[in-house]
């Protein structure tokens, strides 16, 4: 928001546009109608321009002012759920995750959790980035499958998952029930370098697959289904994510990727333990 910019300035604007007059807009807000008509003039002149037609008989928005209603609208909603929240006790919980949830057992998880904690709603949000979320203020917790070296947070692993090839299911190797490392040399690797968990690292230097990038997991699939390389991804990519044209085959001599919740050190959501003692349950129960 501009520095010159105050949310009483917003509100005013929206009282007068939608009660129509600026007495009206003053009944409502409980202020003088002076102090109404002083803060749509410091608002017009923070931002430079003119907000508000006003007649004798009525007052309209300009052009500039239709959308910055809509702008100051969307502020003032974004501020009231930010209160809401805040004073909500941790009534949500908001469980961020890149690519993948948590395969076979997402369902199982927002079943069991809505069961046992009813006044806690509980929220997945897909994030492609490195923290899943959590740096950009979107989840509480989230679901990682790749090391967080942001010292800002900590982990703890729930399980580990088997990693799978995804392949066009015309391709030579989907006649196989398994696959390993050395198949997979002389190949094209999509990989997703923010937030995916396959990298050439896994082959040895002198047999290393060719990389492209890729930044969403629905381009990771088409380009896989239309034969235009491979992927090397965790098994609940293929648990969330089956699609017509590509099949998913273990690679058998891969490390398993280790599957860990995430939440900020100096800030652990207060469910924080009951979603880990959960999600490990589940997945040693796997």
């Amino acid at each position: 928001m501009h520095d010159g910019i105050e949310l009483r300035q917003l509100r005013c604007l929206v009282a007068i546009a939608d009660e129509g007059t600026f007495t009206d807009a003053a009944g409502a807000l409980g202020v003088s109608q002076a102090a109404v008509s002083r803060a749509l003039a410091s608002l017009e002149h923070a931002l430079g321009v003119r907000l508000l037609r006003r007649t004798s008989r009525s007052v309209t928005p300009t052009a500039t002012g239709v959308r910055v209603l809509a702008q100051a609208r969307r502020v003032l909603a974004d501020v009231g759920e930010l209160v809401r929240e805040a004073g909500s006790g941790h009534e949500r919980v908001r469980i961020g995750y890149a690519w993948s949830a948590l395969g076979r057992h997402t369902v199982a998880f927002q079943r069991r959790w809505r069961a046992a904690h009813p006044d806690t709603d509980l929220h997945l949000v897909r994030v492609n980035s490195p923290s899943a979320g959590l740096s950009e203020g979107a989840c509480d917790l989230a679901v990682v499958r790749r090391p967080l070296d942001d010292r800002r947070f900590a982990t703890a692993l729930v399980g580990l998952e088997r990693r799978l090839c995804a392949l066009a299911a015309d391709d030579p190797l989907a006649r196989r029930r398994s696959v390993r490392l050395a198949d997979l040399t002389g190949r094209t690797l999509l990989v997703d370098r923010r937030t995916g968990t396959a990298t050439p690292e896994l082959w040895p230097a002198e047999a290393r697959p060719a990389v492209e990038e890729t930044y969403d997991v629905d381009d990771w699939l088409t380009v896989i289904a239309a034969g235009g390389g491979i992927g090397v991804t965790a098994e609940s990519t293929a648990n969330q994510y089956p699609r017509p044209g590509i099949v998913y085959r273990p690679v058998r001599d891969a490390e398993p990727v280790a599957v860990r919740l995430a939440w900020w050190r100096d800030d652990p959501h207060p469910v924080r333990r009951t979603v880990l003692e959960l999600l490990t349950e589940l997945y040693r129960a796997a």
